[in-house]
């Protein structure tokens, strides 16, 4: 069964992101050391919390494996992923790991 990850950047007083940087590098940073073992990722920015209302997320990542194993391995090669992050926020990710099911 299909594994993701969903990376979340909650936005926060004095938070900071940076676009261009999240989609051009750190996106690139991901395919290039996780990407063997991904199967599709996702990259929503926040737009709206809903009508008239500012977005509360930055972006979401939603990363999906092909099952536990290959996420795993993912994790496994993923620090350089993980050391980038300052590089484009000072937000901490909340990050939620779940079965795909539709």
């Amino acid at each position: 069964m299909s594994v993701s990850l969903q990376v979340m950047y909650p936005i926060g007083e004095d938070t900071q992101f940076d676009y261009d940087y999240y989609f051009s590098t750190h996106m690139e940073v991901v395919g290039q050391h996780m990407g063997p073992h991904i199967e599709r990722t996702l990259v929503t920015k926040g737009i709206a919390g809903g009508p008239d209302t500012a977005p509360s997320i930055y972006a979401i990542a939603t990363i999906v494996f092909p099952d536990q194993a290959a996420m795993g391995a993912a994790m496994k090669v993923s620090d350089p992923v993980m050391a980038d992050i300052p590089n484009f926020t000072n937000v901490t990710p909340q990050i939620l790991i779940g079965e795909v099911v539709g």
